[in-house]
């Protein structure tokens, strides 16, 4: 079985991070950067964290890789925190896969 890899698309100041875990980054400027970088990344790795900054101009070109098994794509805040769209993209997939909103808007409130 291929073992793959863990990146993060995104600022620098963003992902810089991620080197100590391991994981591959890939700085960029832009979304259309970011999309191009993805496209020819895809098929090595197994995990693809992309910053939401970045990820707000290319969901279309994300929704149609999240239709393959691999890579996954996983949203993330960036460093001037959360614009909404990795909770909204993990209650959607969430929702898919339960079959229900188990959520229930909950999410972000502290307990």
């Amino acid at each position: 079985m291929k073992e793959y890899e863990i990146a993060a698309i995104g600022e620098a100041d963003s992902i810089i991070g991620f080197l100590a875990l391991g994981v591959r980054i890939y700085p960029v400027a832009s979304s259309q950067e970011a999309a191009g970088v993805l496209e020819e990344i895809k098929q090595e790795f197994g995990i693809i964290f992309i910053t939401e900054t970045v990820a707000q101009e290319m969901m279309e070109v994300i929704n149609n890789m999240s239709q393959e098994a691999l890579p996954a794509i996983v949203l993330i805040p960036s460093n001037q925190g959360s614009r909404g769209y990795a909770l909204s993209r993990l209650r959607k997939m969430v929702e898919r896969a339960v079959g229900a909103d188990i959520l229930m808007g909950k999410e972000g409130q502290k307990q």
